[in-house]
């Protein structure tokens, strides 16, 4: 009989096993060299990782070969075929048997050149790329060739087309130029291939590259079209100005708003030509098509400062066009820093992208003198009047069935809506208007809200803005650009308010698409007030004192404070020392306080003024004191950068909304509850809650600013950098909720 064979269950994958000395240990690995085979493929994945990129390296590749005619042909998204064919110098026979090797190139000879190259391609990986993934053809004539030449390419080599024949060129008849054939893209990399959702998608994303290079490329067709498809996606002439190919690429109703401008500047070396969408214009997203040097790249920079410079002439939700040719100094530009080359690095970033910025808000507020709208009357009654008086408007071309036209017969558009999935509706949609928008404010019985808007007037002056060109301003400004998190900023930008849901804590929460989030706002208030404070440096307004506060009495009631705080270790600071010399330093700086910050204090030690952040919203006058005197200690005066930041960390600090006692729970007077019996108006007793008059002010007025200032500037220009992550929590998900209603 033999023995049942015990089989020793083997340990879960991933538990921690303690080490047998017994046991010898592995020898180590050896270092080998990768096969020639997998370093091209690894190379071809960094380069081509989509249709659209193949189809990026070819179109340069024609362009640069002096092309005035592109004619691009897609299948299956580019997957199945990708073809083009340029009318350029073509390739001489001689070239073909190296062309699909990697760094054979007719652009670069010594890695110097980089320094001034002014090609689209330098490098040579493109096509040696694409034949490592893909079947790939070459169709070539010169113009002294009497004949085409077509040659297969596979693994950088030249291969046969069918088995047995030989593999060097072939003689065909053929037209003066490059067409180039790449058939099952892919096909050798199975888990790349199946990451492509949809063929509509990569032809939606071919479209969008041909077109910009469309725009771009005066003096060249282009033309992209389906396989199969009689007509074209994208047709644009080589004889259309920059307008024209915008308004074919594009459309009219953004080629007819657009404004252009020109930018030299010797000191940073860079020309600038672009096309931009006037007040008029606006989208659900931005348009940037960006070139510099005549190549197509991406600057998430670039993107962000442009949008921030619409904000101020665009309605909430509506983004720009914007068409930016940058031509700098090639010695200033480092193009080899992206394997696709979607990227480069200049010096001197911030200044450019500010001397941009400026060329475009300038530009807006010349022609910003009259606007144009669509309107349309949801009124059945005709002569019912606006309620609001309409500023005149610019008066557009009539269009077909406009009311002007009654010369043929009209018809209703008619109208489809689709109805969204359930598990994206939301209850407010940030685009949505709010039903207490429609509602005048209500002033408080004993006009306190009237009083306080009698107080506060508004004077407004002809100060030109000044353009800051402090060295260590910029670098705050960019040290926000480089702490930017691009998710929160965009969860800010769309949110809906929701509600205050502590004063105390200073908690409020919000949505975000189909998520519930609680923001800690005084976190928010503080970010926002301090770049507030660095985008508006040097231009601030200001909040006036009349008659003006004595500094010495409110060092000395934030002294008082202190003491009351430190406890017993009060009697070691000589604390009228302290704001003696506090005060004696802002009088000292008071020249550089209030032409940077607009904080007047005068030579007998007044303060005359306090530099006025946003409109509609003064700080806690209480917290007053406590700032003037953290303003000794807490910055730093000798040092250029970190004085302007810790200044405006403190500034900040003030701005940021109070923290209010929480509503008390015990109940102070009763009523009746006249819903329980109303025949009588007798019933059970309801306990209602009251607080000093004093602190229900301040709440009411708290939650008004928070509600009604804070958080819509926040929406319109906050930068939400990722120490905001501390401060929000996302509490509920619809589509979270509904997987677990199905479970259900």
């Amino acid at each position: 009989m033999t023995e049942p064979m015990i089989i020793e269950p083997t340990s879960p994958r991933g538990t921690k096993r303690k080490g047998d000395s017994s046991l010898p240990l592995p020898a180590p690995r050896r270092i080998k060299a990768l096969a020639q085979d997998v370093v091209n493929k690894i190379a071809a994945g960094e380069i081509i990782v989509a249709p659209v990129h193949a189809l990026k390296e070819l179109i340069e590749n024609a362009v640069d070969a002096g092309s005035t005619s592109l004619e691009i042909l897609v299948k299956d998204g580019g997957l199945k075929l990708l073809q083009i064919t340029d009318n350029g110098h073509g390739i001489d026979k001689e070239d073909l048997p190296i062309l699909c090797e990697r760094f054979t190139t007719s652009k670069l000879k010594a890695f110097e050149d980089l320094s001034s190259i002014g090609t689209y391609g330098f490098r040579g990986e493109a096509l040696a790329s694409i034949s490592h993934i893909a079947h790939l053809s070459v169709t070539t004539r010169t113009k002294e060739s009497s004949c085409a030449w077509r040659a297969h390419y596979a693994d950088g080599k030249l291969v046969s087309q069918k088995p047995g024949q030989t593999a060097e060129p072939k003689p065909i008849a053929g037209r003066p130029g490059t067409q180039i054939t790449v058939e099952d893209l892919f096909y050798n990399v199975p888990s790349r291939r199946r990451a492509f959702r949809s063929a509509s998608e990569e032809y939606a994303k071919i479209l969008d590259l041909v077109g910009r290079y469309a725009v771009h490329c005066s003096g060249v067709s282009f033309s992209c079209k389906k396989y199969g498809d009689a007509g074209s996606g994208i047709s644009v002439p080589a004889a259309g100005s920059i307008v024209d190919r915008i308004r074919q690429v594009h459309g009219s109703a953004v080629a007819s708003e657009l404004v252009n401008f020109k930018v030299e500047n010797d000191r940073w070396g860079i020309n600038c030509d672009a096309w931009i969408s006037n007040a008029n214009y606006s989208s659900k997203r931005t348009s940037l098509l960006l070139f510099i040097n005549h190549r197509s790249v991406e600057s998430q920079a670039i993107k962000k400062s442009v949008e921030q410079t619409y904000s101020a002439f665009l309605p909430k939700g509506g983004h720009p066009f914007v068409y930016l040719s940058l031509d700098i100094e090639p010695q200033r530009v480092d193009v080899n820093v992206h394997p696709t080359k979607r990227e480069v690095h200049f010096l001197n970033e911030d200044e450019i992208i500010d001397i941009v910025c400026d060329e475009i808000r300038n530009s807006l507020g010349r022609v910003d003198t009259s606007r144009s709208f669509m309107t349309q009357s949801l009124l059945s009654n005709p002569k019912v009047p606006f309620a609001t008086p309409m500023k005149p408007v610019t008066p557009a071309t009539p269009t077909i069935g406009d009311v002007s036209d009654r010369s043929g017969p009209r018809t209703a558009p008619r109208t489809v809506t689709k109805r969204p999935n359930e598990n994206n509706l939301v209850r407010t949609d940030a685009s949505a208007r709010k039903i207490t928008s429609m509602l005048r404010p209500h002033p408080s019985a004993d006009g306190e809200e009237n009083e306080e808007a009698e107080e506060m007037e508004y004077e407004y002056t002809d100060k030109e803005p000044t353009i800051c060109r402090l060295a260590s301003v910029k670098q705050l400004r960019a040290e926000v650009r480089d702490a930017m998190h691009n998710e929160l900023t965009d969860i800010i930008s769309t949110h809906t308010f929701v509600g205050i849901v502590d004063e105390q804590k200073r908690i409020a929460a919000i949505q975000g698409g189909v998520k519930l989030f609680l923001v800690d706002y005084g976190m928010l208030c503080n970010e926002y007030f301090y770049q507030v404070g660095l985008t508006d440096f040097a231009n601030f307004g200001a909040i006036r004192f009349n008659p003006p506060l004595p500094l010495g009495e409110l060092l000395k009631i934030a002294v008082e404070q202190e003491q009351r705080n430190a406890g017993d270790a009060a009697d070691e600071v000589d604390w009228n020392e302290v704001a003696e010399t506090v005060k004696g330093q802002l009088i000292l700086r008071r020249a550089m306080l209030v032409e940077y910050f607009s904080m007047e204090i005068s030579e007998e030690g007044e303060l005359c003024s306090l530099p006025l952040l946003v409109k509609g919203y003064t700080p806690s006058l209480a917290k007053l004191p406590q700032f003037l005197l953290r303003l000794g200690p807490h910055v730093d005066w000798e040092t250029e950068k970190e004085c302007f930041q810790s200044f405006l960390r403190e500034l900040a600090s003030f701005y940021v909304p109070e923290s209010l006692p929480s509503l008390p729970s015990a109940a102070i007077s009763k009523t009746q509850d006249q819903s329980s019996n109303p025949t009588t108006g007798k019933g059970k007793e309801k306990a209602i809650v009251e607080e000093d008059p004093e602190i229900a002010a301040r709440r009411g007025k708290l939650r008004r600013a928070i509600e009604y200032v804070i958080f819509p500037a926040c929406k319109a220009r906050l930068v939400a950098t990722k120490g905001l992550l501390k401060g929000i929590i996302e509490i509920a998900n619809l589509k979270g909720l509904y997987r677990v209603f199905e479970r259900c």
